[in-house]
């Protein structure tokens, strides 16, 4: 395991300890978006040849608390995470593991090419008649799949009731990670091939076909969304069946919308340099500032208060590193201070509680794990030419 998950690991469970303390247990739940090159027989591409059963039986022999399912575009499929009230570090572990296990079940099937990355080039040709939202067109064009990883994030009281329905609670979760997700994009955006990804309906006139979101925004259809009574398509939120007819048709839902409130962060971008740990902490951390403003609204500094602003819109980055006067997700994780700041502030909150266990990590664990994350975008310094020649005088 490398030294950035080890370190993001310690986090989580010091989180884990900081909201235990407050009675309150996290909820969050990862969703990963990939695809697969189809097996070909006498030259012909079989196209959903998957059998996602078998994969999810072996998922579940495996201990993780996941499923695959058949995503929208041919070939593509997603990860979901199951409901079996995991802690955030087992949900990482779970994540990790998939991450890693699934070429080997793929293989199993006879399918060589899985693929976890940002963009799937080329991935399908259909495309939609102009205007619509449901027909597609005889016109054979390349569609280009953005492929993301959502993080679901909400909360339980110690009645293990959901807090996010709650007063504004919710909104205040929401413009944290409003506020956060732009300086430490590089978590959750990390290679370059995921800002490709961002311009995609721009770049190839994909607007009609693709819906993943390009910039963060709120409200209930943003690219980090709060679902209450509403989710993205504006359906009815924790629709549970009620009455059927003598055909198994459903007459009626109960509409129990509180049991599945949350804000869910959809900006992520499918990868194998994607790190589990690294994105819980993120989500972790957020939902610590979002308890604090909450729970003690008068000790919150002006600067860490939040007003509604359902429709902003911030532009993300358009590169891993700066490009013209264009800033990097690098340069811009190097200069915030936030993540580190508000990790190392919860060790210290949990080494001044009453009756804390002892905490054995360092004070700068969030400086430790910023600068850990960093290293591995370092650049390899050039050596000046002049003094690169062996001299012969």
């Amino acid at each position: 395991m490398s030294n950035v998950a080890l370190l993001a690991q310690q986090a989580i469970k010091a989180f884990e300890q900081y909201f235990a303390q407050m009675h309150i247990k996290p909820v969050v739940h990862f969703e990963l978006e990939g695809a697969y090159q189809p097996i070909k027989i006498g030259g012909k591409s079989q196209h959903n040849s998957l059998n996602f059963t078998q994969i999810n039986q072996q998922l579940a022999n495996l201990n993780i608390d996941g499923e695959l399912k058949p995503e929208y575009w041919q070939n593509q499929w997603e990860y979901v995470s199951l409901f079996n009230g995991q802690s955030p570090l087992t949900e990482a572990n779970n994540l990790a593991k998939a991450i890693k296990v699934l070429p080997t079940l793929f293989q199993q099937q006879g399918i060589n090419s899985i693929l976890i990355k940002p963009v799937i080039w080329s991935g399908d040709q259909s495309r939609l008649f102009t205007g619509s939202q449901s027909i597609f067109s005889a016109d054979q064009q390349a569609v280009h799949i953005p492929n993301a990883v959502q993080i679901n994030i909400s909360a339980q009281n110690q009645h293990g009731e959901n807090i996010i329905p709650h007063t504004n609670f919710g909104e205040i979760l929401q413009q944290r990670l409003i506020a956060t997700s732009y300086s430490c994009c590089l978590l959750f955006l990390p290679e370059e091939e995921a800002f490709e990804r961002l311009r995609l309906k721009n770049t190839f006139q994909l607007d009609a076909e693709l819906c993943s979101p390009n910039n963060i925004s709120g409200g209930h259809q943003g690219s980090i969304a709060l679902y209450k009574e509403l989710g993205k398509h504006n359906q009815p939120m924790g629709q549970v069946p009620l009455v059927y007819d003598s055909n198994h048709n459903i007459l009626s839902y109960n509409n129990d919308w509180q049991a599945t409130a949350r804000v869910e962060h959809r900006l992520g971008a499918s990868s194998m340099h994607y790190c589990p740990y690294v994105n819980i902490c993120f989500a972790l951390a957020n939902l610590a500032d979002a308890l604090d403003i909450f729970l003690q609204p008068s000790t919150t500094s002006q600067s860490e208060k939040t007003t509604p602003e359902q429709h902003r819109e911030i532009e993300l980055p358009r590169s891993l590193y700066q490009q013209e006067q264009f800033i990097g997700a690098v340069e811009l994780f190097q200069q915030d201070t936030w993540f580190a700041r508000r990790i190392n502030q919860t060790l210290t909150s949990l080494g001044s509680a009453p009756h804390a266990q002892l905490i054995t990590l360092p004070n700068n664990l969030g400086n430790l794990l910023q600068q850990a994350i960093l290293a591995k975008y370092e650049k390899p310094q050039l050596v000046n030419p002049q003094y690169a020649k062996t001299s012969t005088t």
